[in-house]
């Protein structure tokens, strides 16, 4: 498969939308995350496209600014791959490259709600742990944080919250787990 990663192009963000519904399903606004990033928009700099040899939207991936207490951070996600690309390696080249640039524009912690198994191997952990919590329903194992600076969550933690600290609350009958 070939494809290369560049900065997410407005012709891009016109078909996230139907992406990501292939991906996650017309459900997935219900999610906590969504709360977080409702009316936002990406962090600047850090919103990626994989796009293939046509000159088509293979992936996308976002990041988000939130708060963790007073300490600013960042969310990732959705990354979403389409459906039949999946396992290809895709996904896991946009985290890498979002992760290297976040890191090397100065960000600090990142947050992530997935999988574990695809994100512990880029140094995601437990946030619960790490004494993190979200403002809604989550499947606890797959809440998770990097720090992208060593130490960098020494001094941090509590809600997550969202970066405008504004609080955006789901419909409690509609709210999916994460």
């Amino acid at each position: 498969m070939t494809y290369h990663i560049v900065a997410e192009r407005p012709q891009d963000a016109a078909l996230l939308d139907p992406l990501l519904d292939r991906t996650f399903g017309a459900d997935r606004r219900n999610k906590t995350v969504y709360s977080l990033r409702e009316g936002l928009a990406p962090v600047p700099g850090l919103a990626f496209s994989a796009i293939g040899a046509a000159d088509e939207l293979l992936a996308s991936l976002r990041f988000w600014p939130i708060r963790i207490g007073a300490a600013g951070a960042i969310l990732l996600g959705p990354l979403a791959v389409e459906p039949a690309l999946q396992g290809a390696g895709i996904g896991r080249a946009l985290v890498r490259h979002g992760l290297d640039t976040a890191q090397a524009l100065g960000e600090r912690i990142c947050v992530v709600v997935g999988e574990p198994t695809y994100y512990q191997p880029f140094g995601f952990a437990s946030a619960e742990a790490a004494g993190l919590r979200l403002p809604g329903p989550v499947d606890a194992p797959r809440f998770q944080v990097l720090e992208l600076v060593p130490g960098a969550l020494q001094a941090v933690s509590g809600l997550v919250g969202r970066a405008d600290g504004l609080q955006k609350k789901r419909r409690p009958d509609r709210v999916l787990v994460d």
